[in-house]
Order: structure tokens, then sequence, then C-alpha cells
């Protein structure tokens, strides 16, 4: 059975800190990464660019309305993962219209933050 850990924080917290702390997470969650994957438990692992880059579409009465920002009323919640390949935003979208939960509720569609850790060389 898999998990999917969704990793909620303040964004303006973590953006205020200074950057040797943010490194600091960074190389931590890379590190831990790698226990993970030691221990058997890692499948895969992704930080978000930053919440103003999502765009949320939805799908209603067979049309798709796009939002910039992310965008769930309190009555949704996060069903499932789906990590693609796209060229750009709108081929993103266009890829996640065709979700079938789509008609369900929402789909938000953020670019993947690559992070990179600084190892002693």
């Amino acid at each position: 059975m898999k998990y999917l850990c969704l990793i909620f924080y303040d964004e303006e917290k973590l953006l205020a800190l200074p950057e040797q702390e943010i490194q600091t997470l960074a190389d931590d969650a890379l590190d831990y990464d790698d226990v993970l994957r030691q221990s058997g438990h890692f499948v895969a692992a992704q930080a978000l660019q930053s919440v103003h880059a999502a765009s949320t579409l939805r799908m209603r009465n067979g049309k798709t309305s796009v939002t910039e920002g992310p965008f769930a009323e309190t009555n949704e919640q996060i069903g499932g993962f789906v990590l693609i390949e796209a060229k750009d935003l709108n081929q993103a979208i266009q890829v996640a219209s065709r979700l079938p939960r789509a008609r369900l509720g929402g789909v938000e569609v953020r670019p993947i933050l690559q992070l990179s850790a600084k190892r002693p060389e």
C-alpha cells in the first residue's frame, strides 16, 4: 500500500527564513529521501514551486475553467496525485483536464521545484 504525504506549511514563513536555514531544510529533505530509499520506503518525492505558480482547473457541463493559483473548497480533500511531463503550463492543463476525477472537483496544476543540495566534495 502506498501513501502520499502532502507537506503543508506557511510559504511566507518559509521565505522569511535566512537562506542558510532554507538550504539546511533542503539538505535535510534530500538526506531523509536517502534514508527512505535505504529502508525500502521511498517511491517518489518532489518539492513544488510557489503556490503563486499554481493553476486550478474545473470541469463543469463539459467546459473547463482555469483559475490562477490554488483553490479548494473546504469540503474537498486531496484524493490523488498524478505526476506528468508537459512542455509548458498550457499542455499540463490540457493533460490534467482529461483526468476523469476532474469532473468531481478540481485539479491543481503546479510546476515542480528542483531542490539542489550543497554536498561536500
